[in-house]
């Protein structure tokens, strides 16, 4: 039986962490005419798993008694995936929300950036935490 290699490239110390991104989102918001750039963060396994968790719920199977399926809401977890890893601006500031008319981050986001902006920043947090998929077949996807 072959013998596999040592396992020390797999401990936390030694595995190189995911840096920060910084990202225009829009280039309608600038200062010193210059687009301001976006921090986005990645999150872990188990964070993603509770997003995704909050976004699933059983749906009944037709004909069958007492038998449910999971569904997830794509478009309410990439909501919550976008607010989770935006790092900066602070979605949840107070006088951000009030700026815009708004109440919480996922409203806030959507409202600041128009649908493509927020379709390209969405994608762009994907990629940071390594779903490479464009968004337009992650839906697809999602709706099969």
């Amino acid at each position: 039986m072959k013998k596999l290699g040592n396992l020390s490239a797999f401990l936390a110390q030694n595995v190189m962490k995911v840096e920060n991104i910084k990202y225009a989102a829009s280039k309608r918001i600038v200062q010193e005419g210059k687009p301001v750039e976006w921090e986005i963060g990645a999150i872990t396994g188990e964070e993603d798993e509770a997003l995704r968790k909050e976004c699933t719920k059983r749906v009944p199977v037709p004909g069958k008694r007492n038998a449910f399926i999971p569904e997830t809401d794509f478009t309410k977890y990439l909501s919550k995936l976008v607010v989770k890893c935006t790092i900066f601006p602070n979605l949840n500031d107070a006088e951000l929300q009030n700026s815009y008319g708004v109440m919480g981050a996922e409203e806030l986001v959507k409202t600041m950036l128009t649908p493509g902006e927020y379709a390209d920043y969405a994608a762009k947090v994907q990629e940071v935490n390594g779903f490479n998929i464009p968004l337009d077949e992650a839906v697809e996807e999602a709706k099969n």
